[in-house]
C-alpha cells in the first residue's frame, strides 16, 4: 500500500508543477504611453512607425499607403493590419486629423 501512496504523491506533484510555473511566469502588463507620446498614424514617417512594438517595414508601409484614417481602429476595420498586429500597436498609436 505504501508504494501506491508514493505514486499518488508523485503524480500529484507532477500535475501541480506546471500550474505553479504558469502562475509565476504570467506576463506583466505593458505601460500605456500618454496620448501625447503616441505615434500619429496619419502623419508619422515610416521610421517613426517602425519604432512600434513588433512593427515590420511591410506593415508600416501599408499604414502609410492607406492613409488617411478617422480612428486607429480603421487599421483593423479596413484590413490594413491583422488583428494580431493591431493588438500589439493599438495602445501606442493615435489618429489625429487636421480640422477643416
Amino acid at each position: 500500500m505504501r508504494s501506491g501512496a508514493g505514486i499518488t504523491a508523485v503524480a500529484a506533484a507532477i500535475l501541480w508543477i506546471p500550474l505553479v510555473l504558469c502562475a509565476q511566469t504570467a506576463p506583466t502588463p505593458h505601460k500605456v504611453p500618454p496620448s501625447e507620446a503616441r505615434v500619429d498614424i496619419n502623419h508619422a514617417t515610416l521610421d517613426e512607425l517602425m519604432k512600434l512594438p513588433g512593427m515590420t517595414r511591410s506593415w508600416a508601409g501599408r499604414i502609410v499607403r492607406f492613409r488617411p484614417y478617422h480612428a486607429k481602429s480603421d487599421l483593423l476595420d479596413q484590413g490594413v493590419v491583422t488583428s494580431e498586429v493591431y493588438e500589439r500597436i493599438k495602445d501606442y498609436v493615435i489618429a489625429h486629423r487636421e480640422k477643416h
